[in-house]
């Protein structure tokens, strides 16, 4: 189907690889847990909407560019790595809320929905290594006698962000279910602010520190 072979084991590669952590399913729990499904999923959306960036880019060379050119890998690194730094930060130096149990649950400062989308889109967007992933992962399914290169890559990208999507819901909606059906203490969601806030901090480093 427009020009892609192996579709079965791609879908299956993807939802495998979606379902291995990162920053972007530690920010749709955290946002589940703090506020909600309906935030988990506007973070799950932003980070949907950060794929769709990346998958246009790829399919238009503009990756391939990012790729060849050190300082344009560099930039995008650094910015990608001191957002990730900016969010652990803010965990590790806040402390939990005493107001009752439904603010002492929260593990991240309340935000509007629209706000939520920008912070999933910007951490997916500012990590160089998604862009890259996809021009490593995605070809090896595109046939050599593809009539249109680009829009089997295209095709390839919706349908990896399709099941990005579905995973990403899926994680958003349990952890909101768990979340209501646990009351923790102050005590407690400090320190999970900590562990939480301590491992953003580790993903900013070690994007900070990744090669090309």
């Amino acid at each position: 189907m427009f020009g892609t072979q192996d579709l079965t084991l791609f879908i299956i590669s993807g939802l495998l690889l979606n379902i291995a952590p990162g920053p972007d399913s530690l920010l749709i729990m955290a946002r589940s847990a703090s506020q909600g499904f309906r935030a988990g999923s506007a973070a799950a959306l932003g980070v949907g909407s950060g794929t769709l960036v990346h998958v246009l880019a790829a399919a238009l060379g503009l990756s391939a560019l990012m790729a060849a050119s050190s300082w344009a890998f560099g930039l995008v690194k650094l910015l990608g790595a001191a957002y990730l730094v900016y969010i652990g930060l803010n965990l590790l130096l806040r402390r939990a809320a005493a107001e009752g149990p439904r603010e002492a649950a929260a593990t991240l400062p309340r935000q509007s929905l629209r706000s939520i989308y920008l912070q999933g889109l910007l951490t997916n967007v500012l990590n160089p290594k998604v862009a890259l992933f996809f021009l490593a992962f995605v070809p090896q399914f595109i046939a050599a006698d593809a009539p249109s290169k680009p829009l089997a890559f295209v095709f390839l990208g919706l349908v990896f962000n399709l099941n990005g999507m579905l995973w990403c819901h899926f994680l958003a909606w349990s952890t909101a279910q768990a979340s209501r059906r646990i009351t923790a203490s102050p005590r407690v969601v400090s320190w999970l602010n900590r562990a939480i806030g301590a491992v953003f901090l580790g993903f900013g480093l070690r994007l900070a520190l990744a090669q090309r």
